[in-house]
């Protein structure tokens, strides 16, 4: 049980991380994402503090490859964070939804492209019906969904590169170490927008202050949520929880957003959900498949 509700608890404040990016206009995507990233690298200097859990993560920062690893995973993540952010703030937020949608197509086409993997019939028969709805919603937005495939892919890959790290480094760790990395760059445009006087930390009162300085904890509390959920579930239930993230970003966009959402979209998205479908039964199937090729392999 504590696992089911760390896991709800993770991909329910994703899935709710519109609203707050809403309540922080006038602050532009940049803003938001410089302090995303500086605020929760504070937070984290927190959180290992009173954890007493520098030593890991001192130990993690000693070993180049991890760090190296751990740097190119920043720079994927800093890309999803601002298309995220530019998106729900420009009214494409259930194109934000749609890229968290097809992220899992896009985790399995990694896998095969990247880690060699041999797809089953069934994963490639959700590639394929992905790979159609891309094309209608292609159609229905006049243009390629840039947005959603950017988010698709910048994550794909981000946990792609976190695959490679394993479970050598902790949840707490790995998100210090990232912020580190991004934090010159991030702290240097801070410094930039305020001397522009195009800033808003500082100039909009101390209830928006306070809300931006508070984007490191909702940045790393559902990380740590996540991490604590994966340790406890197996992985086929945290990949149905997954789905729970753009299903609240969807239903945001279309009650409180407002956005448009005519038929041939309806059209796309249900596409995408019959993939996610397929997908979901082959993941369901796994462990019985295994059981059967174990019990076979013993005879």
């Amino acid at each position: 049980m504590p696992g089911i509700l760390f896991g709800v608890g993770a991909y329910g404040l994703w899935g709710l991380l519109p609203l707050y990016f809403m309540v922080l206009k006038p602050a532009g995507a940049v803003e938001i994402v410089a302090n995303r990233v500086v605020w929760s690298l504070v937070f984290c200097a927190i959180l290992l503090t009173v954890m007493r859990a520098w030593k890991p993560m001192l130990a993690a920062r000693r070993n180049p490859r991890t760090v190296g690893t751990l740097a190119g995973a920043a720079l994927l993540i800093a890309v999803n964070w601002l298309t995220y952010s530019w998106a729900v703030l420009n009214e494409h937020a259930v194109e934000a939804a749609l890229g968290y949608f097809i992220n899992p197509l896009v985790s399995v086409l990694l896998g095969v492209l990247v880690l060699k993997e041999k797809l089953r019939p069934l994963q490639w028969a959700a590639m394929a019906v992905g790979f159609i709805a891309v094309l209608v919603l292609a159609l229905a937005y006049g243009t390629v969904p840039w947005v959603a495939l950017a988010l698709a892919f910048s994550f794909g890959f981000y946990g792609l590169v976190k695959k490679g790290i394993g479970s050598r480094v902790d949840a707490v760790s790995s998100l210090t170490i990232e912020t580190a990395v991004l934090t010159p760059i991030a702290a240097g445009v801070m410094i930039w927008l305020s001397m522009t006087g195009a800033a808003t930390l500082t100039s909009n009162g101390a209830g928006h202050f306070w809300l931006l300085v508070a984007s490191g904890v909702i940045t790393a509390v559902p990380l740590i949520f996540f991490g604590a959920a994966a340790r406890r579930l197996p992985l086929s239930t945290v990949g149905l929880l997954q789905y729970l993230a753009p299903t609240l970003q969807f239903i945001l966009a279309l009650t409180v957003f407002k956005e448009a959402m005519p038929p041939e979209r309806w059209a796309g998205f249900g596409l995408v959900w019959l993939a996610l479908v397929m997908l979901t039964i082959d993941m369901i199937g796994g462990p019985r498949r295994n059981r059967r090729l174990r019990a076979a392999a013993a005879v």
